[in-house]
């Protein structure tokens, strides 16, 4: 075993770094105490949140930063237990090579650091052990002889110069590093880094600049392949693949532009909701419409003055007869203009105050046009201009009197909505996971690109230790996020609940987003504030992560009540 503080790496000026054969063992040894250490904070964070024996909501939200700093310390846990759970994977399967080593140790190295010292929940909030009552005597579990080494050695410049000199050697590759996942999804992968490549990422950066809707010929040919119904099951004319072949498509489609990646996300969020929900009748007349991309479907839940706060809507569905009349404000509402239908949240009960009192529809509307975006009667509409996340543009809507067949009350009861929508939140939340991803490995792409072909002082970029050490980062919190995303998808593909690790997959996925684009900025320099770099889309594009499908601190809640029970 090695000794407290021994380097991983031992460099000789004409030699690569060397890594020790007992990797394995050394991280695998880690994750007991991290584990203790999250057992030792929720006891803590538990008994501060805690009235008569009972967690209480108004004391977590008083002690907000402490629960938060909870759910970050939970994901970072979780999150190397992935990354051991992948590394043995690809060790027994003959593929934990050079590469894979580098971004296990390098993982290790950096996340056991910022446990001991810090977690970034965002730029400006750096959660301290002692912010969630943890006590030096508290953190003597992090002392081990195999900790020690890891956060001592792990994360060190020769490391993360000898990953980014072989991610040269290997750029032909669609990513860095083994995924784990099987041949099969490898090859739906390649597929669609094919597509993305010619079809997609040459044009993105235009459609971003001249703020228009993505080709309405890419949406058929992305129907042809299957993409908007690639998890509903094959009776109903969905391939009936599972949750991390959808994780796979939105990666790479991501990755040539969010948007194109996003273009499933509203077929996911309404073939969830009618699986869920639906009636039989329901299921056998939108599943297959879904699925062929027929009907183009968009999500009309959230409203001006309740954000995530969706308990507290005011849209309301009056009774007309059989029917009901739909009268009330929705915004946000993502590719409104020329879809058919909308999954509508609205309050049915005018006694209720809460969620108790909301009911889902599945509302038809005419596709507009750019002349008339909003032709449907009872229906208005405009746009919100936004920084990013463009091909799909973003709407306020009015409602007045608008008209619903009774027909369409998603599982023909009402007071059923908000419940209905929870159950679409384990899948949203991994696909969104996905997205990022795919953000991030955009970052990456183009700035591994920008830092090979950028001379200064005689040399490349990349040849500069603070340039290639971002790159490396990159690598391994790309990694790092996806073995997590990975492992929500193949629990939802289990038939286990999964909106813990969902929810974790999504909070860290957006971070890593955030800070890929940002770092590719950086190492642009001032050609990455200018608009004809793709670095800055990128970077408008990764910033929305963190706020839709449950900003971050709404994303931070959920994962804390979950733990508290």
């Amino acid at each position: 075993m090695p000794h407290d503080g021994q380097d991983l790496h031992m460099t000789t000026p004409d030699k690569a770094p060397a890594l020790l054969p007992e990797l394995l063992t050394l991280t695998g040894a880690a994750i007991k105490p991290v584990d203790d250490v999250l057992e030792c904070a929720l006891q803590k964070v538990r008994a501060l949140v805690s009235r008569d024996d009972r967690v209480s909501a108004e004391l977590i939200e008083t002690h907000q930063t402490a629960a938060h700093g909870l759910a970050w310390l939970a994901t970072y846990a979780q999150s190397l237990r992935q990354m051991q759970s992948w590394a043995e994977r690809q060790s027994a399967n003959g593929r934990f090579g050079e590469i894979e080593q580098l971004i296990h140790q390098i993982a290790f190295g950096e996340y056991l650091g910022q446990i001991h010292g810090g977690i970034p929940m965002s730029q400006g909030e750096i959660l301290r052990p002692q912010n969630i009552g943890l006590t030096p005597d508290d953190m003597r579990a992090m002392t081990t002889p195999e900790v020690a080494t890891l956060m001592q050695s792990g994360n060190n410049q020769s490391a993360r110069s000898r990953l980014v000199e072989l991610m040269q050697e290997q750029s032909a590759n669609i990513t860095v590093g083994a995924t784990g996942l099987d041949d099969e999804l490898e090859m739906i992968r390649e597929q669609f880094r094919r597509y993305a490549l010619e079809k997609v990422e040459p044009f993105a950066h235009d459609w971003h600049l001249k703020d228009e809707l993505i080709p309405i010929e890419i949406i058929r040919e992305l129907a042809d392949m299957g993409v908007f119904g690639l998890t509903i099951p094959e009776e109903y004319g969905g391939l009936g693949l599972s949750k991390a072949s959808m994780c796979v498509v939105s990666e790479e489609l991501s990755r040539g532009y969010i948007g194109v990646g996003s273009l499933g996300t509203r077929s996911e969020i309404a073939a969830e909701l009618i699986l869920c929900g639906g009636t039989d009748a329901q299921k056998e007349k939108w599943l297959p419409r879904l699925a062929s991309g027929e009907t183009l479907p968009t999500a009309v839940f959230t409203e001006p003055n309740t954000g995530s706060d969706l308990g507290s809507l005011r849209t309301r569905a009056v009774k007309d007869g059989g029917d009901y009349r739909i009268t009330g404000n929705k915004t946000w509402i993502t590719h409104a203009a020329r879809t058919h239908v909308m999954t509508l949240l609205a309050r049915t009960d005018p006694d209720s105050t809460d969620h108790r009192g909301l009911s889902m529809f599945l509302a038809e509307k005419t596709p507009g046009t750019d002349a008339d975006p909003f032709p449907t009667e009872g229906m208005t509409g405009g746009e919100i201009e936004v920084l990013g996340y463009r091909g799909m543009k973003e709407y306020e809507l009015g409602f007045d009197g608008f008209h619903v067949k009774g027909e369409n009350l998603l599982g023909g009861q009402e007071g059923k909505g908000f419940k209905q929508l929870m159950e679409t939140f384990e899948s949203a939340r991994i696909q969104t996971a996905a997205r990022a991803i795919g953000v991030a490995q955009s970052a990456l792409d183009i700035s591994m690109q920008y830092a090979v072909e950028r001379k200064q002082f005689g040399k490349s970029l990349i040849d500069f230790p603070r340039v290639s050490g971002k790159l490396a980062m990159m690598a391994v919190e790309l990694m790092i996020a996806r073995q997590l995303t990975y492992f929500s998808a193949a629990e939802k593909d289990e038939g286990r609940r999964c909106d813990l690790e969902a929810g974790m997959a999504k909070l860290l996925g957006a971070r890593v987003a955030w800070a890929a684009a940002d770092n590719g900025l950086q190492i642009h320099g001032g050609n990455g504030f200018a608009l004809e770099y793709k670095i800055s889309r990128v970077l408008c594009d990764a910033r929305i992560l963190n706020i839709f499908e449950g900003a971050a601190e709404i994303q931070a809640q959920v994962i804390a009540r979950r733990l508290l029970g």
